[in-house]
C-alpha cells in the first residue's frame, strides 16, 4: 500500500467495518472484547498483553454507561486500531532493494552473515534461484490481464517460503508488487519484517477470532483491489498440513475479489474487471514437511490453526534448506492457471470471460438488479463465491506437478498398506509394518505401471509432470527421489540398501504421497 493512499484507505475501511456493525454497536463491542480477552490470556508479549488489556478495559468501562452514539465512536476506535495494525506498506526503495538482494539472500538472510559475504554471493545467488524457480503455465495471459484489470493471485500454501518465492516469481514476469497478506509471526524476524513490512504484506494475527477483525481483514482486501492493487492470498488459509493439494477453500476473501467487482462497476472505474487467478507451488523438498505431517496426525493438529515452532523459526534450518535445495538443483515449479472471473468462468487472451460451451459472456450481467445496475445481493454473492472456490479448488488439482518424491514416496506407501492388509494407518506408521524394507523390483514394476498412467493424464490435461518424471526412466526417478528424501530431513524417509528399500520415516513417506490425494490417478 503506497503511503499517499494509507490515511485514504484506513479512513475507508473503517467506516465500512463500522456500517456493518452499526445496528448494535453494544453488542459488538462486547463481542470483540470477549474473543481478545480470551486471546490475551495467552499472549506471550508482556508489553503488547498490557497495551491491549488496558486499551480493551477502558472501552468496556465507557460503552456500559455511554448511549448508542457514543458506543458507536468506541466500535470505530475498536475497529481503527484493528485497521492500524493490518494496514500494509509499499516503498519503492525497498521492492527494488529487495528483488535484487533476495536470491542470493534467501539462503543468507536469516543468518548474521556481514554485507561484504552478501555482496560476494550476489552473482552466484542470482544465477542458482534463476535456474531453480520456474514460472511456467499460463504466463502470458496473467501479463495481459494485468493490465485490463486488477489481478487477484489465489496460490496454493505448502510452505512459509511461498509468498517470498511467488513475488519474485511474479517480478520476473515484468509483474508489478502485489498486496499480500502474512502472519503476524512471520514479522517476527525483524530483518524478513523489514522486507514483508515494505512489500506490501499487511499483518494478519490468526489469533484473534472477533468477528470485527475477520471484517477488517476481508473489507481492507477488497478496498485495495478496488484500487487497483493487484492481490496475493492463500485461499487454503494456512498452510497443508497433510501435504495434500487444498480442495476446500475459505470463501472470505475469495468473496471480496466479486464485491470489489461490483463496487468497481458501481463507481463507474476505467478498469472494473478483477481477474481470479490460481496457481500452484510445486516443491521437490517442503522446509516445514516434518512439523506439518506431524502436527496434522496428532488430535492438536485439528485445532492448532498456527504452528509458532516449525522449522521456519529456525534459521539454521532455513539455510540448511535453501543450501540443500541449491546444491541438489531441485527446481520449485509455479504454474500459473488459466485466469477466470470472479464468477469463475475462464477468460480469454482478451480478458472476455467463456461459459462451459465456449461463447462468450456478459459477466456484468450476473449482478445486474431489475433495474439492470450493478447490485450488492448477499445470498446470490455468496452463491458466486461458491462457484468460484469449486473453479479454483479444479484448477489446483489441474494444474498440479508432481516430482519423484511424489510418485516413489506413493508407490512404497501403497505397496506397505498392501503387505500390511490388518493395519490400520496409525499403526502401521508407528510400526512399518513386519518388515522394515520393501523389495526394490517390486517398486520398480509399480512406477513403471504408474508412470504410464501419468503420462496419459498429463496428455488429458488432467496434471503436470515434473521433466525427469516426463521423461519416464524408472531407474533416474528413483535416484532422483531417493537423494531428496534421504539428505535433507532428520531423519532420511527412504533408503535404498543393495535391492531393498528401507522405510526410515514413514510420516514423511504419508507428507510426500499425500499430494495425490483427490487426483483420479491410479498409482
Amino acid at each position: 500500500m503506497r503511503a499517499e493512499d494509507k490515511q485514504r484507505v484506513l479512513a475507508e475501511v473503517t467506516q465500512r467495518v463500522l456500517d456493518n456493525w452499526s445496528e448494535d454497536p453494544e453488542q459488538a463491542i462486547f463481542d470483540t472484547i470477549y474473543h481478545e480477552r480470551q486471546r490475551l490470556e495467552k499472549e506471550r508479549n508482556q508489553k503488547l498483553r498490557k497495551s491491549w488489556s488496558g486499551f480493551y478495559d477502558g472501552v468496556a468501562k465507557e460503552a456500559l454507561k455511554a448511549d448508542t452514539v457514543r458506543q458507536r465512536e468506541l466500535l470505530r476506535a475498536i475497529i481503527r486500531r484493528f485497521a492500524d495494525e493490518v494496514v500494509g506498506h509499499f516503498d519503492p526503495k525497498v521492492y527494488q532493494l529487495a528483488t535484487r538482494v533476495l536470491p542470493p539472500a534467501l539462503n543468507l538472510m536469516f543468518n548474521a552473515m556481514s554485507p561484504l559475504k552478501l555482496l560476494q554471493a550476489l552473482p552466484n545467488g542470482l544465477t542458482r534461484l534463476d535456474n531453480q524457480l520456474i514460472v511456467t503455465g499460463e504466463t502470458e495471459v496473467l501479463k495481459k490481464v494485468a493490465k485490463l484489470g486488477t489481478t487477484v493471485l489465489v496460490p496454493t500454501h505448502s510452505s512459509n517460503l511461498d509468498s517470498i518465492l511467488v513475488g519474485f516469481g511474479l517480478h520476473r514476469l515484468g509483474l508489478p508488487p502485489y498486496v499480500y497478506g502474512a502472519g503476524l509471526n512471520l514479522f517476527a524476524n525483524k530483518l524478513m519484517g523489514f522486507f514483508m513490512h515494505n512489500l506490501g504484506a499487511y499483518k494478519v494475527d490468526r489469533r484473534k477470532q472477533a468477528p470485527i477483525y475477520k471484517n477488517v481483514l476481508k473489507t481492507y482486501a477488497g478496498h485495495s483491489m478496488e484500487m487497483g492493487y493487484h492481490n496475493l492470498f492463500f485461499p487454503g488459509g494456512t498452510r497443508s498440513r497433510s501435504g495434500s493439494v487444498e480442495q476446500k477453500l475459505k470463501l472470505g476473501l475469495l468473496g471480496m475479489a466479486g464485491n470489489a467487482y461490483i463496487h468497481n462497476l458501481r463507481a463507474k472505474i476505467e478498469k472494473p474487471d478483477i481477474f481470479v487467478v490460481p496457481c500452484t507451488i510445486n516443491y521437490q523438498l517442503v522446509l516445514e514437511a516434518e512439523t506439518l505431517i506431524s502436527d496434522h496426525l496428532k488430535d492438536v493438529g485439528k485445532s492448532r490453526y498456527i504452528i509458532e515452532d516449525d522449522e521456519f523459526s529456525r534459521p539454521k534450518r532455513i539455510l540448511d534448506f535453501v543450501d540443500r535445495m541449491f546444491s541438489m538443483h531441485s527446481t520449485i515449479h509455479i504454474v500459473i492457471s488459466r485466469p477466470m472471473d470472479v464468477f469463475g468462468n475462464p477468460v480469454d487472451d482478451e480478458g472476455r470471460s467463456i461459459d462451459a460451451r465456449g461463447r462468450t459472456v456478459d459477466r456484468e450481467r450476473y449482478i445486474q438488479n431489475a433495474a439492470g445496475l450493478p447490485d450488492l445481493e448477499p445470498q446470490r454473492d455468496q452463491e458466486y463465491t461458491k462457484e468460484l472456490s469449486t473453479a479454483v479448488a479444479h484448477a489446483y488439482k489441474r494444474d498440479t506437478m508432481f516430482k519423484p518424491i511424489h510418485l516413489v514416496s506413493r508407490t512404497v506407501f501403497s505397496l506397505l498398506k498392501e503387505l500390511n492388509p490388518d493395519m490400520d494407518l496409525y499403526r502401521l506408521l508407528r510400526t512399518g509394518g513386519e518388515h522394515d524394507h520393501v523389495p526394490l523390483t517390486q517398486v520398480y514394476h509399480r512406477l513403471e505401471r504408474s508412470i504410464d498412467q501419468m503420462a496419459r493424464a498429463k496428455s488429458a490435461g488432467r496434471l503436470w509432470l515434473d521433466p525427469v518424471l516426463a521423461a519416464g526412466d524408472p531407474v533416474e526417478i528413483m535416484s532422483h527421489a531417493l537423494k531428496h528424501l534421504s539428505t535433507y530431513h532428520h531423519h532420511p524417509a527412504l533408503v535404498r540398501r543393495g535391492d531393498r528399500l528401507f522405510h526410515e520415516d514413514r510420516n514423511l513417506l504419508l507428507f510426500y504421497q499425500n499430494r495425490f490425494a483427490g487426483h483420479d490417478v491410479a498409482v
